[in-house]
């Protein structure tokens, strides 16, 4: 299917997959970094971004999304790409490597290896910010992403360091998830969502040791299913791209 998407650089190419309610711009930190050595196509999800929502009929999962995306490469002419995700878009890069259809897969904190109580906590907590960056009148929001303070009370749940982020994106950021129309049924997924198959290609799993929206406990539950360890990211939270995208960009290349 169509999606709207952002392309750079040359080389073997590799699709980046943000998280729910984001949009293909999360991955602007590390995009440049990663275009001087791959053929980078950053893409929003059906229903989030700019792209179109899924087909009438076709309920929103990862599985579903994952399949849009498969769908999308098969367009593009992009044969078994590299694939690297953050979050929905972590448990999205793990189900491409699951059935085979990737050369390899980077996931960043990604969704699914949850406890009960860490999953209601997670619906929970993207459900306030939805419900706050859709309700919140846009002069307001504005003068909040100009203020340190207000960065970090809209941000810091899912950075380590607000400061780093601009609020121009953060504003973005916020508009993104307010208008991300496959947003709620997506969410309510989550309570169905259990770790993929295991992966037929090689994968590496990374989680941000200040991750506040899925706890880095989770990421033992992550080594154990995959089988090897995971990769601390110190000083990220759960949007490592922001906090230090040198250190992100690395590992995606040391990756693929």
């Amino acid at each position: 299917m169509e999606l709207a998407f952002e392309r750079r650089g040359t080389g073997a190419p590799l699709i980046l997959i943000h998280g729910i309610g984001h949009h293909w711009q999360a991955w602007l930190p590390v995009l440049d970094r990663l275009a001087a050595a791959r053929d980078v196509i950053a893409i929003d999800l059906p229903g989030f971004g700019v792209s179109p929502g899924l087909p009438d009929g076709t309920p929103y999962t990862a599985e579903s999304l994952a399949d849009a995306v498969e769908s999308f490469c098969a367009l593009m002419g992009v044969r078994e790409p590299h694939v690297a995700g953050n979050s929905l878009g972590g448990y999205i890069a793990l189900e491409l490597a699951s059935r085979g259809v990737v050369r390899t897969a980077t996931a960043f904190s990604p969704a699914g290896f949850w406890s009960r109580s860490e999953l209601v906590w997670c619906q929970t907590a993207l459900r306030a910010l939805r419900s706050s960056a859709r309700s919140l009148p846009y002069e307001q929001a504005a003068r909040a992403a100009e203020n340190p303070l207000g960065r970090a009370v809209s941000a810091g749940l899912l950075v380590a360091h607000p400061s780093r982020l601009t609020p121009t994106a953060l504003m973005a950021a916020t508009q993104a998830l307010a208008g991300a129309a496959g947003f709620d049924e997506t969410l309510e997924s989550f309570a169905g969502l259990m770790p993929p198959a295991p992966p037929k290609v090689p994968i590496t799993i990374a989680w941000g040791e200040h991750d506040r929206l899925l706890p880095r406990r989770q990421a033992v539950r992550a080594a154990k299913w995959s089988g090897q360890r995971v990769k601390l990211l110190k000083g990220c939270g759960h949007l490592p791209m922001s906090d230090d995208p040198a250190l992100v960009a690395r590992v995606i290349l040391e990756s693929c």
